[in-house]
């Protein structure tokens, strides 16, 4: 009979997700030798070694993908027994994981602050990723919600749009098209854009519009956030297009200049996700009502107040 702990399950399925010992004692705050110490008791007990080192990198055995497997599913029936047990009990407390595109994390500390002062008993993890961190944190089911730009097309998901999310085209003060009305979106093929990163949801919507219009652009800097992007812009380097809420205490100092551009703002939404077979907590589902109802209204007014 195997004799494992559920804190060697937490452990060793922590390390299998991140392929790293490091950033496995990091995400559970315990130190490097203590997690080591954790999967060689664990291979002790099955008789098998789970982990085998190519390099720099550790790779699982054919042992480790089965107790991979085997952990995830043990621990996601463990929370969604705390779930039930917290539903029972008629809680809107406990802890809630969510995680946010770069961009959204202009406003999300706002709507979180306004959440946790109305239920107090609220604890929140926050990531803030790129999109491609956040689809495979949905796909190992590691967070309850997400909020980002664009739905995941090939994930089992639920998605629900709260608030709207446009896109423009923002230069310094000083740029020349700063003075027009109406510019072409052929008019932008002479300018050079500050990017953001593959696989950010920014990217692919402004690569979607130029494509879209037949137009190509030259890029410069590429980033993986908006803050250096809105930096550069106003250093001249270039253009930039972001979120419209990345932007508005630059729009109001008068740092930054929203240029008007055919086609722009560009249409978005943010949509709240999650996975469609999660269950989730009394207190996700308090927190993605609170999105739904409550979320465009009150960005709009802290707006008005800065």
């Amino acid at each position: 009979m195997l004799h494992l702990t559920l804190r060697q399950l937490t452990v060793f399925e922590t390390v299998a997700r991140h392929l790293s010992f490091s950033r496995a004692a990091e995400e559970l705050h315990l130190s490097q030798p203590a997690v080591s110490m954790q999967i060689k008791q664990l291979e002790e007990n099955i008789g098998l070694p789970l982990f085998e080192q190519m390099g720099k990198q550790i790779h699982l055995t054919e042992a480790g993908n089965e107790l991979y497997q085997y952990s995830r599913d043990i621990l996601q029936r463990l929370s969604d027994l705390e779930v039930a047990l917290d539903e029972l009990k008629g809680m809107e407390r406990g802890k809630l994981n969510i995680a946010v595109v770069t961009t959204a994390n202009y406003f999300a500390p706002h709507l979180l602050a306004k959440f946790c002062q109305r239920y107090s008993g609220a604890t929140v993890s926050l990531n803030v990723s790129n999109r491609e961190s956040i689809l495979k944190q949905l796909d190992e089911n590691a967070i309850d919600l997400a909020i980002m730009g664009q739905p995941p097309e090939n994930l089992d998901i639920t998605s629900q749009s709260f608030m709207k999310n446009p896109l423009v085209v923002i230069a310094p003060p000083s740029h020349p098209l700063c003075r027009r009305q109406n510019v072409t979106v052929k008019r932008l093929a002479q300018e050079t854009f500050l990017v953001r990163e593959p696989g950010s949801g920014t990217r692919g919507a402004m690569e979607r519009f130029f494509q879209k219009h037949g137009v190509h652009i030259n890029k410069g800097m590429e980033t993986d956030t908006t803050e250096a992007i809105k930096q550069a812009v106003q250093a001249g380097m270039g253009l930039g297009i972001v979120s419209l809420h990345t932007v508005e205490l630059e729009l109001e100092a008068q740092r930054l200049r929203i240029l008007d551009v055919q086609g722009f703002p560009i249409p978005r939404f943010w949509y709240v996700v999650n996975r469609k077979n999660k269950r989730l907590s009394a207190l996700a589902q308090t927190f993605r009502d609170f999105l739904l109802r409550e979320a465009a209204a009150l960005i709009h007014k802290s707006g008005e107040a800065n």
